[in-house]
């Protein structure tokens, strides 16, 4: 019953959604793995305005390798914690220039051991620029509207990721945090949200009525 209710979920966001993608923009792998590491604890919108200058300066892994943090700063300086993550988006690059022959990752195993990439990040890589369902991407909006529509009872990204896939085929995994992030921005809000005017939530969300 749980499935077929997870399912019935699915299908009625795909039907509201039907243009879910991924927010950040990239036209490689290697800039979705950028553009992610830069997202932590900011927002997709931020790190679109910053990253088209960033990928011209520095179009490949080789050219961050070959520049200093100091000079990847001022690109994404706009960005929450920038210092940090020039460290991470430079340390990542060279390793990926030096260990995997400039050429991004393509399994979780390998992609985790770059710096700023754990596997959130890995699956959100994964999954949009290279077609593999590996897991689940679980951020603030997927972990809440898990909770609120009754896919885990869990609070930790991991548990919540286990309790989605376990729950949901395998091929569904990548749309499934697509939808469920456009659903959570646009309605199924932490604060302020419409849950109980929306014919979605009034169906399947816990919010709605609470």
């Amino acid at each position: 019953m749980r499935k077929k209710k997870a399912q019935e979920t699915f299908d009625t966001l795909q039907q509201q959604y039907p243009d879910a993608t991924c927010a950040l923009q990239h036209t490689s792998a290697f800039e979705l793995l950028i553009a992610t590491i830069l997202s932590a604890q900011a927002t997709d919108v931020s790190v679109n305005k910053a990253s088209p200058a960033l990928f011209n300066e520095f179009p490949t892994p080789k050219a961050f390798a070959n520049a200093s943090t100091k000079e990847i700063e001022p690109y994404i300086s706009s960005i929450g914690l920038f210092r940090s993550k020039a460290k991470s988006v430079y340390e990542a690059s060279k390793r990926i220039e030096d260990v995997f022959s400039g050429e991004v990752p393509t399994t979780m195993e390998d992609l985790i051991t770059l710096r700023g990439v754990a596997r959130k990040t890995a699956n959100v890589v994964l999954g949009n620029a290279m077609g593999k369902n590996e897991g689940v991407v679980v951020d603030t909006h997927v972990s809440r509207l898990s909770m609120r529509f009754g896919f885990t009872e869990e609070t930790k990204p991991v548990k919540i990721e286990q309790d989605l896939m376990a729950l949901f085929p395998q091929k569904d995994w990548t749309m499934l945090s697509h939808l469920l992030i456009y659903h959570g921005r646009a309605v199924c809000k932490k604060r302020g949200g419409t849950c109980s005017s929306n014919p979605i939530c009034l169906r399947y969300c816990s919010n709605a009525t609470s």
